[in-house]
């Protein structure tokens, strides 16, 4: 039989109609030890208090919808087993996100960024029609990027980022790894496009490799090695530039 252990779950509330500031309110929840703290938000909402705001989808570790902070790190409640706990459990929203009710945060910010890289294949001869085929790769030009490519957009990289919450203008460790993967990409032709946004000082040249962004992510991505490699290929391109001769006007 599964047992079950009694938490008590703080979870920061912040309702904008009736709240000056984000207040912490406890809740003492019967748990299973295969729970995990979705579950047990699931709990709280459907039996204690149904007013609680969070976001959720796939219960799969897939969609990356129920980012959150629990105990102080950036986690997919759907993968924060109760049992690697305490009896005391803290759930608030992502940090450096402005928080919109309860544990659902702003994510304009991150959505603007992650426009920004063009995070999609460009052809610079336009998309071919569909009866031409394919645009053909090997396994080898496939795992180039594959391990970029798998990124969920749940944003925890960001909340662990100690450059994103002290520079706001930092395109940030999930927008650069994606733009890396398509540049990556053999069937992609937009590098260049995107230069201007990744090169930046607020692109790759902002990041002080620290490194909690991989070693937050769930699905093991590693932004900060795709940042590090961005840095290298900008450097590379600074140089090309300087060699390449200056067009001179015909006389």
């Amino acid at each position: 039989m599964t047992t079950e252990r009694m938490i008590e779950f703080e979870v920061l509330r912040y309702r904008p109609d009736t709240d000056h500031e984000p207040v912490f309110e406890t809740y003492r929840v019967p748990c299973n030890e295969d729970w995990v703290v979705l579950d047990a938000l699931n709990h709280i909402k459907d039996e204690i208090d149904g007013t609680l705001s969070y976001r959720w989808s796939c219960h799969m570790a897939v969609c990356g919808s129920c980012g959150m902070q629990v105990n102080g790190e950036p986690k997919l409640a759907c993968k924060a087993f109760v049992r690697d706990y305490g009896n005391r459990i803290r759930v608030e929203p992502l940090a450096t996100f402005p928080i919109e009710r309860d544990l659902v945060v702003d994510m304009d910010d991150f959505t603007d960024k992650l426009q920004s890289v063009k995070p999609w294949i460009i052809r610079d001869d336009g998309e071919k029609p569909a009866e031409d085929g394919e645009y053909r790769q090997s396994m080898g030009e496939l795992r180039k990027y594959r391990q970029f490519s798998m990124c969920i957009n749940c944003m925890l990289c960001y909340s662990a980022c100690p450059q994103y919450a002290l520079n706001p203008e930092f395109i940030g460790p999930a927008a650069l790894a994606l733009a890396h993967r398509y540049n990556l990409d053999s069937r992609d032709q937009g590098a260049e496009q995107r230069r201007d946004v990744v090169a930046s000082h607020a692109g790759v040249w902002d990041c002080t490799f620290v490194g909690q962004c991989s070693a937050v992510c769930p699905k093991d991505v590693d932004p900060a090695a795709a940042i590090q490699q961005g840095k290298i290929e900008s450097s590379k391109n600074f140089f090309l530039d300087l060699l390449k001769p200056k067009k001179t006007g015909a006389k």
